[in-house]
């Protein structure tokens, strides 16, 4: 019977808290005597999440060390170092974990160093084809990387690397179906809403009002752009939602899914094995999602457009193209299997407290 405390670090986004908090829930069902410990940053999203999901928190007082923000924040995340250091001292000599896992964002950062020169079992999870910062940097110093695409290995030359797949909702699974008549478009843009995917897609239906009978479209729009494209569709017959709360059953109604490409949302295509066009966020950090979509498109798995290079008609076209020939959604449906990882909270949780007692 394994015993003891295990320490889950990071945060900054859902991204990285909710699989998170999937790899907890898998530690709880499977080791039912040990114990999980959030790490996460003062101020962060995780404040909220956590605790609401029933696991303790502990913060420590850590800023942004990315490019993507301004040189005064980078120096105060700088000068605070030695006291995120020593409170992370603190939380491992308190809780003397028998692993500590670090998930990204910048709360992972000093807990997994300063656990590496205790000497605890470390291990990093990186959700991307291309690693965030802290996960580069850590890299070197754990004794295990967990990754979602294969890819991202290059980039992290750690002791051991293996593949553990992204933590998505039990329910999120494929569903055969006989394809529709009407080609059915799920659109959505994160639980905030994507405004160039909330602006291209009524323009594109409008110019082509013409063969909108072949198609089905749900959009969720996510608040900020949630009463404009009401008007914009308006008449169009597009369900139009400002957030969609049962998204395993809108992903088996769907031939086709058009989204964002963060790490979750394409562990979700991928579980539920469906067809989709990606649209990447161009200033995601490191153009991750960019990344993350080319990994699918590479093994014809998914169709990636690039913001930069999409206009209202072009995207029209290439709409029509998946609505004329249903082979190709058939296609991406059998080859995004291979990216499917059943059970990933599970097989993280196995290698997080099943390693640290061998």
């Amino acid at each position: 019977m394994i015993k003891g405390n295990v320490i889950i670090a990071g945060g900054g986004t859902g991204g990285h808290i909710y699989p998170g908090v999937a790899i907890a829930r898998a530690v709880e069902k499977l080791y039912p005597d040990v114990r999980v410990t959030f790490v996460g940053a003062t101020g962060g999203l995780e404040e909220k999440i956590v605790p609401r999901e029933g696991f303790p928190l502990k913060v420590i007082p850590v800023g942004k060390l990315h490019h993507s923000v301004g040189l005064l924040t980078r120096l105060k995340t700088l000068v605070t170092l030695p006291l995120a250091f020593l409170e992370a001292w603190r939380v491992l000599r308190s809780l003397k974990p028998v692993a500590v896992l670090g998930v990204g964002g910048f709360a992972s950062g000093p807990i997994l160093f300063v656990a590496s020169l205790l000497g605890y079992r470390t291990l990093i999870w990186e959700p991307n084809a291309h690693p965030g910062l802290a996960n580069r940097m850590l890299a070197r110093r754990v004794d295990e990387a967990l990754l979602v695409f294969e890819e991202a290995g290059a980039h992290l030359p750690s002791r051991r690397v293996s593949m553990s797949g992204l933590p998505v909702r039990s329910t999120m699974l494929p569903v055969p179906r006989a394809a529709s008549v009407p080609l059915r478009i799920l659109v959505f843009g994160g639980s905030q809403g994507a405004r160039f995917i909330n602006k291209l897609m009524p323009e594109a239906l409008r110019e082509g009002s013409s063969w909108m009978s072949g198609i089905e479209v749900v959009h969720q729009t996510g608040p900020h752009d949630y009463a404009a494209a009401v008007a914009a569709y308006e008449g169009s017959g597009v369900s139009v939602h400002e957030y969609l709360h049962d998204m395993d059953q809108r992903y088996a109604w769907a031939d086709l899914v058009v989204c964002r490409s963060g790490a979750s949302t394409v562990a979700e295509i991928c579980a539920c094995r469906k067809a989709a066009i990606f649209i990447p966020l161009p200033t995601a950090a490191d153009d991750h999602q960019r990344k993350n979509a080319e990994v699918l498109a590479k093994a014809d798995a998914a169709m990636v457009c690039l913001q930069s290079e999409l206009t209202a008609t072009s995207f029209r076209e290439i709409l029509k193209r998946f609505r004329d020939d249903r082979s190709l959604i058939a296609r991406y449906e059998q080859n995004v299997v291979k990216f499917q990882y059943p059970n990933a909270a599970e097989k993280i949780a196995e290698r997080l407290v099943a390693g640290a007692s061998v």
